[in-house]
């Protein structure tokens, strides 16, 4: 395989990460960003831990989706993450999410 081949390959498993995204998106109450992964998830409970003075983030998430195109399956019911890093945990707004062509209040 090329390095031409390799990234038309990476190309399109990208793509068809966002295509599941964009389809899967408004089953979910929040979307979370850690160092390494982007969540989308239903629950979750991020706790600030201080050890020996060290500060680090205990993230629990369930009935949750992994941004991660090597992994063959994406949606898992429970996740913890440990990470010395900020974690960011935004809840999503239903009304951000309507699809073109759904009818909204202002009859878009």
């Amino acid at each position: 395989m090329s390095a031409e081949d390799l990234e038309k390959y990476e190309t399109e498993m990208e793509l068809q990460l966002y295509r599941e995204y964009r389809d899967i998106v408004r089953q979910f109450a929040y979307v979370v960003e850690t160092e390494r992964r982007f969540y989308l998830a239903n629950s979750v409970d991020l706790q600030v831990r201080n050890v020996g003075g060290e500060t680090y983030f205990e993230l629990a998430m369930s009935d949750a989706w992994v941004w991660d195109m090597y992994r063959p399956a994406r949606f898992v019911k429970h996740v913890r993450v440990v990470t010395f890093k900020d974690v960011n945990v935004e809840e999503l707004e239903k009304t951000d999410l309507e699809l073109p062509g759904e009818r909204t209040p202002f009859g878009g």
